[in-house]
């Protein structure tokens, strides 16, 4: 089943939805987290925004793609989405899960930031069924049909700042890689978040060189047709408008300086 707006993310049989929900997701790419000034930086910011109920969701491509490398692996994607099979996602784990997740929480504790790591199979905290995706098989990838909301409510309530890896559960008892930016719209909708933040490494979606301050569905995909936003960017623009349908109050598609300044794609 491919990804949808008509897709619904619920709460795990059993569990409840917070009442006051919180601020933010924001999305943070595994790019962005290989350079030591943006860390300190995003560290900086996340901790201005405690208090909202931060919750980080964060990628690793590049560190995959270089550990894949490393093993002997191509890495192959089908729009801007990385096909997964069994070698590539021990490949993911590895990064995702373990190297990049816990240097970001240690970073973050580091600075008088009390964040949580853990990844989608952790409490159940995401559960997956395969992505089918039209333009062809990506294999061991997910679709996240199931958040484990009251885990995620516990640790804002206890303090805590999520930071979540988005290797995830199946329902069939098989982990599955899945997209960040999927990931992150799954955890804000469930949440019913405030604001959906994707940071990227532009400040927003460009067209011949400026900034579109906001953008429609129909906006986005002619951007999108006419090659204007092409492979990574594809993901994030369909989860953004995704979330905005599902109810989430805005989701923006930014850099890091355009998270501090609340610049960026605005799609509400």
């Amino acid at each position: 089943m491919p990804i949808g707006t008509e897709q619904l993310f619920t709460a795990l049989p059993g569990t409840r939805q917070k009442s006051a929900s919180p601020g933010m997701v924001v999305k943070v790419g595994g790019n962005d987290l290989d350079d030591p000034a943006f860390v300190n930086s995003f560290v900086a910011a996340v901790a201005d925004r405690r208090d909202q109920g931060v919750i980080v969701v964060h990628g690793g491509g590049k560190g995959i793609g270089r550990l894949q490398k490393q093993l002997g692996l191509e890495p192959r994607f089908v729009e801007g989405l990385r096909v997964t099979d069994a070698p590539s996602l021990e490949a993911a784990q590895m990064v995702l899960s373990g190297q990049l997740n816990k240097r970001l929480v240690a970073r973050l504790v580091s600075a008088g930031v009390p964040a949580m790591g853990l990844s989608g199979v952790d409490g159940g905290l995401l559960r997956v069924e395969k992505l089918h995706h039209p333009a062809g098989d990506l294999g061991l990838v997910g679709h996240v049909v199931k958040v484990n909301t009251e885990l995620l409510i516990s640790l804002l309530e206890q303090g805590f700042v999520p930071v979540i890896s988005p290797i995830s559960l199946g329902m069939d008892g098989q982990a599955y890689n899945v997209n960040a930016d999927h990931a992150a719209l799954a955890v804000a909708r469930a949440m019913n978040v405030t604001s959906a933040i994707f940071l990227t490494n532009v400040p927003g979606v460009l067209q011949s060189g400026r900034i579109v301050p906001h953008l429609s569905v129909h906006q986005a995909e002619t951007l999108i047709a006419e090659g204007v936003i092409a492979g990574g960017m594809v993901p994030k623009i369909r989860s953004a408008l995704a979330a905005v349908s599902a109810g989430v109050g805005q989701a923006v598609i930014t850099d890091l300086a355009g998270l501090c300044t609340g610049s960026g794609t605005v799609i509400r």
